[in-house]
């Protein structure tokens, strides 16, 4: 068992291109289609209709430390945001392993969470080439509004002064 995991792990890391990374603040978040770990199809970002959402991109498993400390923190400080969590991946072999990884993922999630998490298989390389990927293990961090407009973007994975700049931008928008 552990041979074949193995084998998957470096056909999964083998078949990924780097993008430079960039900042997309101020533009438009590209249409992409996922899926919660509900099993609903969802069409990136016109699902998102409140007035604000940050997403909380993961390219990588490792990517979610980081994602794991700003969910955390938004609770601790009582930050009023939805958030999603959106693990994007690139490459065919996770696409024909994706029901192995959505269980994984399912596994450790409570149920009650599951639809939250949106995770693009086919469009994982559209996100990834759109923001970069250079350090994926750093999870990206879009704050949109509900036109799909970032109105915040980084991607140097948690910091508390990205967590206050996300929490005076939610609470501008509710004054």
């Amino acid at each position: 068992m552990r041979i074949f995991l193995l084998v998957i792990t470096l056909l999964l890391s083998g078949c990924s291109t780097i993008y430079p990374n960039k900042n997309v603040q101020g533009m438009l978040v590209p249409s992409m289609t996922g899926e919660t770990l509900e099993q609903k199809t969802i069409t990136l970002p016109a699902v998102f209709d409140a007035p604000l959402t940050l997403l909380l991109v993961g390219y990588k498993q490792d990517s979610q430390f980081d994602i794991d400390r700003w969910l955390v923190s938004l609770d601790i400080t009582e930050t009023e945001i939805t958030a999603y969590e959106i693990p994007a991946i690139q490459g065919m072999f996770p696409r024909m392993f994706s029901t192995l990884i959505n269980d994984g993922m399912r596994a450790g999630i409570p149920k009650e969470l599951w639809g939250g998490v949106i995770t693009l298989y086919a469009d994982g390389e559209v996100l990834q080439k759109f923001t970069g990927n250079e350090n994926p293990n750093n999870a990206r961090v879009l704050l949109i509004n509900n036109q799909g407009k970032i109105l915040y973007f980084y991607d140097r994975g948690f910091s508390v002064n990205a967590l206050n700049d996300v929490r005076m931008l939610v609470k501008s928008h509710k004054q």
